[in-house]
C-alpha cells in the first residue's frame, strides 16, 4: 500500500496525516503548541516547538498505524500563512520567536503607509493585499529594527526570512531548500503577484534584501528530501491554508466559492486567470497550482475570529466545558434577545481592516442569560461570514448561490443553518471538514504521480445542505442592527 502524509501546521497545532491514495485518511498524530502574547496584541509561536512537532508528528503517525515510511510516495505540506520566522542561513536556528498572523505589533507603521494614499494603492495593485499589520512585510521590518542579532545577521549575509512552509522545509531538509510557494508568497506584502517575483520597491521600503527571501514555485513542485528511518521521502507541495482548502472543496471552476470556519474566517472565490481588484477592503491572492498550470487568481476576505470565538467561551469564559456544547446551549435559547458581539479580539479583518477594533458586547439586559451570549457568539460568526459574501458579489459580479463550508465549526449545525439564513445561501457542508490537508494531499499526489486532477473530481462526495429559511424583512433588520454594533466597536483601541 502507497501513502501521501500530510503536514498541516495551523495556528494551534501541528498534524501529520496519513492518507493512502484513495483519500482516506489511515492515522492522525496532533500536537499542540504554545501560544505567547508578550504584550497586548501581539501574538508568537515558538519556531522549534513547531519544527520539533511537525517532526515527530510523521515520525510517530507512521509508527503508530505500523506502516513502513517506505510506502510513502510524498510529503505535502499545508501552514498558517503570514505567520514569518527569521532563521539562520548556516544552521536553520530562529533568530526571534514566530510572530503570528494575528499579532497587531506593528500596526501603527501600518498606519503611517495608509496615510500615503499614493503607497496604498501601489500596495494593492501590486500584490493584492490592503496594507495591514496581518501581512509578514512589516513583521521583517520590526525584526530588523528590533531584533539584533537578526540585525547583525543582516550584515554577515546569515539572515533568512519565511513563512512557516518555508521555515519547515529549510529544516526537514537540512538548509538544502529555500523555497515557497506562490499562494504563500502572495501573503507577505512584497511578491508580485502579476509578475510572479518580489517586488524591489516593497521590499527596499521595508529593508528587505531580495536575498533574505526564499525562491517562488508553484504549489505542487520540487520542494527537496526529508531523512525519515534511514529513508528519503521527496516534500512534493508547499501551499497556505485557505488556497489548500479551496482546492481540497474541489471549486476549480470560476464563481466557486468556499468558507473554512477555522480559527479565523476564510472565504475564497476562484476568479480563475481574471485577476480581481476590490474596491470593497478584499484582498486578491493566488490559488494553489501544479506545475502544468498557468498561475491564477482568487478573490478573498478573512476576518480574524471564528472557531477562536468558541474557544474562547470554553477556555476565558467558561460557559461550555467544549466546543460541542455550543450548539447545544445555542439551541436553548429561542433567540439571542438583542446581543450582539462583535469578536474584534485582534482587530477586524475584511471589509473593515480596523487595527484598533476591539471585542465588544451590546444589548445586554438584567435577563440577559448565558444560552443567549453563546447563541450571540455563534451568530458573530455568520454576520462576519456575510459582511464578506455581500463585498464579494458586490466586487465580482458574480451570483453566489452556494458556499462549501469546512472546519471544525461547520460541524456546528446552528452556525451553518444560521449562515444560510442570514445570507440567503445554500451552505454546502463537506463530508470531510479537514478539507485544508485533503487540499495539500491532492497537491502532493499530482506533483508524486499518484492520480490526476480528473480522478480527484471523480472521487467528490456528496454535501449536506443547508437552505435559507428567514423572510427577508427579518433578515435586513438582524443584518442593519449587526452593524450598528461593528461601527460602535470601530477604533475602540485607538488613543484619543
Amino acid at each position: 500500500m502507497k501513502t501521501i502524509c500530510v503536514l498541516d501546521q495551523g495556528t494551534t497545532s501541528t498534524r501529520a496525516i496519513v492518507y493512502d491514495l484513495s483519500g482516506n485518511v489511515l492515522v492522525s498524530v496532533q500536537k499542540d503548541f504554545n501560544q505567547y502574547y508578550p504584550k497586548s496584541g501581539w501574538v508568537e509561536h515558538d519556531p522549534m516547538e513547531i519544527y520539533a512537532d511537525a517532526y515527530s508528528a510523521i515520525i510517530e503517525a507512521y509508527t503508530k498505524a505500523s506502516i513502513d515510511i517506505s510506502s510513502c510516495l510524498g510529503i505535502g505540506i499545508t501552514n498558517q500563512r503570514e505567520t514569518l520566522v527569521a532563521f539562520s542561513k548556516k544552521d536553520g536556528k530562529p533568530f526571534y520567536n514566530a510572530i503570528v498572523w494575528q499579532c497587531r505589533r506593528t500596526a501603527e507603521r501600518i498606519e503611517e503607509i495608509r496615510k500615503d494614499s499614493s503607497l496604498s494603492k501601489y500596495i494593492h495593485k501590486t500584490t493584492g493585499l490592503i496594507p495591514d499589520s496581518y501581512f509578514s512585510a512589516s513583521k521583517m521590518e520590526w525584526i530588523i529594527d528590533n531584533v539584533s542579532e537578526a540585525k547583525e545577521a543582516l550584515k554577515n549575509g546569515d539572515l533568512l526570512f519565511g513563512t512557516i512552509d518555508t521555515y519547515l522545509t529549510y529544516r526537514l531538509t537540512k538548509g538544502k531548500i529555500f523555497k515557497t510557494d506562490y499562494t504563500n508568497a502572495s501573503r507577505t506584502m512584497l511578491f508580485d503577484i502579476e509578475k510572479l517575483c518580489w517586488d524591489p520597491y516593497l521590499c527596499k521600503l521595508f529593508k528587505v534584501p531580495i536575498s533574505c527571501l526564499p525562491e517562488v514555485c508553484p504549489s505542487s513542485s520540487d520542494y527537496g528530501e526529508v531523512e525519515l528511518f534511514n529513508q528519503k521521502i521527496k516534500i512534493c507541495a508547499l501551499v497556505g491554508d485557505q488556497q489548500s482548502s479551496l482546492f481540497g472543496l474541489n471549486c476549480f471552476k470560476k464563481g466557486e466559492a468556499k468558507c473554512t470556519y477555522g480559527t479565523g474566517g476564510f472565504v475564497l472565490i476562484n476568479t480563475l486567470d481574471t485577476k480581481p481588484v476590490s474596491s470593497s477592503g478584499l484582498i486578491t491572492t493566488l490559488s494553489a497550482q501544479t506545475e502544468k498550470e498557468k498561475p491564477s487568481y482568487a478573490l478573498e476576505g478573512s476576518v480574524f475570529i471564528a472557531g477562536a470565538l468558541v474557544k474562547w467561551l470554553k477556555e476565558n469564559m467558561r460557559f461550555i466545558n467544549d466546543p460541542a456544547d455550543s450548539e447545544y446551549f445555542a439551541l436553548k435559547a429561542k433567540s439571542s434577545n438583542g446581543v450582539y458581539i462583535v469578536p474584534a479580539f485582534t482587530g477586524l479583518g475584511a471589509p473593515y481592516w480596523d487595527m484598533y477594533a476591539r471585542g465588544t458586547v451590546f444589548g445586554l439586559t438584567r435577563s440577559t442569560t448565558r444560552e443567549e451570549i453563546i447563541r450571540a457568539s455563534l451568530e458573530s460568526i455568520a454576520y462576519q461570514i456575510q459582511d464578506l459574501l455581500e463585498v464579494l458579489r458586490k466586487d465580482t459580479g458574480l451570483q453566489i448561490d452556494g458556499l462549501k463550508v469546512d472546519g471544525g465549526c461547520s460541524a456546528n449545525n446552528f452556525l451553518m443553518q444560521f449562515q444560510a439564513d442570514i445570507s440567503n445561501i445554500y451552505v454546502l457542508k463537506s463530508p470531510n471538514k479537514e478539507s485544508t490537508a485533503l487540499g495539500a494531499f491532492y497537491l502532493a499526489g499530482i506533483q508524486a504521480g499518484a492520480f490526476s486532477l480528473n480522478d480527484i473530481l471523480s472521487r467528490e462526495k456528496e454535501y449536506t445542505s443547508f437552505s435559507p429559511k428567514l423572510g427577508e424583512i427579518e433578515r435586513q433588520k438582524l443584518i442593519k442592527r449587526w452593524k450598528k454594533a461593528v461601527k460602535m466597536s470601530l477604533g475602540w483601541s485607538k488613543e484619543d
